[in-house]
């Protein structure tokens, strides 16, 4: 399987909204509970019309995730460094997909001088988030009623060395 990582483009929008609502639908079941109101919510913003705003934004940086040239994942981080989503369609699940998105993320964030990165986590997401080096925190209510995780990773792994203090060199 060869996984396609680039910028996610306007005409990606109605794929990577399919890949949002089946994930969140058939995946997140832990999350939503099969609560109709709580889907609803969920789901209520993951329209092709939204989905393409996001992409658009310039505080964003959006990604997709392509295998054999069909859209299985799509991952959204803010320029301040807070990962807003990362999701891969069902059948793509446990494929390193996500990984590679994570990855991706995590490369640019380091190029933009972030030290590190922050995501909210679905519970369905927690032990992948846990895998990949980040650390679990505070709980939060999301937006739509459900319980988040807030999880957070050092991008930078130690500080610069500093030169040695040559102080008591003798002069030459």
């Amino acid at each position: 399987m060869n996984i396609e990582i680039r910028t996610a483009r306007p005409d990606d929008a109605h794929d990577a909204c399919n890949v949002l609502r089946r994930s969140i639908s058939e995946c997140c079941t832990d999350d939503h509970r099969n609560d109709a109101a709580i889907l609803a919510a969920w789901l209520g913003n993951k329209t092709p019309d939204t989905v393409t705003s996001w992409f658009a934004a310039h505080a964003n940086y959006s990604i997709v995730a392509l295998t054999d040239g069909v859209l299985a994942g799509v991952a959204i981080m803010t320029r301040q460094g807070k990962i807003v989503l990362c999701y891969v369609s069902p059948e793509a699940r446990f494929l390193g997909i996500g990984k590679v998105l994570l990855r991706t993320l995590e490369t640019r964030a380091s190029e933009l001088g972030l030290s590190n990165l922050q995501v909210t986590s679905t519970i369905t997401a927690k032990c992948f988030y846990a895998r990949n080096g980040y650390l679990e925190g505070t709980t939060a209510q999301t937006a739509f009623g459900t319980e988040g995780i807030v999880f957070t990773k050092r991008l930078t792994a130690s500080y610069g060395k500093k030169a040695p203090c040559r102080c008591g060199a003798a002069e030459a």
